[in-house]
């Protein structure tokens, strides 16, 4: 647990669908420009190794979110996790908790 997080916050979040996460988390990301979010759960994606997308030659800061955006969304179906699930869940909350 992280300074200023309490069990009653992560119970909260824990709560949350993993979609709800996933928009938290994203939303927090790219207002920060942090791109190594994005890349870092890219690479845990099944499909990333066969992309190009992590390549770090990108132009600009937002751009290069907005693709690694879309490609989460390519690779994921949207909203399908499958065993990376609890994973995911994980990454999500443990951004937002540090994050926020």
């Amino acid at each position: 647990m992280t300074e200023g997080t309490s069990s009653n916050d992560l119970d909260e979040l824990d709560a949350l669908s993993t979609e709800e996460l996933r928009e938290r988390a994203f939303a927090l990301a790219h207002r920060r420009h942090d791109r190594h979010f994005f890349v870092d759960l890219v690479r845990h994606l099944p499909h990333a190794q066969e992309s190009n997308v992590l390549d770090d030659s990108s132009g600009s800061i937002g751009e290069a979110v907005d693709e690694l955006v879309g490609v989460w969304r390519e690779f994921t179906g949207h909203e399908s996790y499958g065993d990376a699930e609890p994973l995911m869940r994980a990454r999500f909350i443990d951004y937002v908790t540090k994050h926020s």
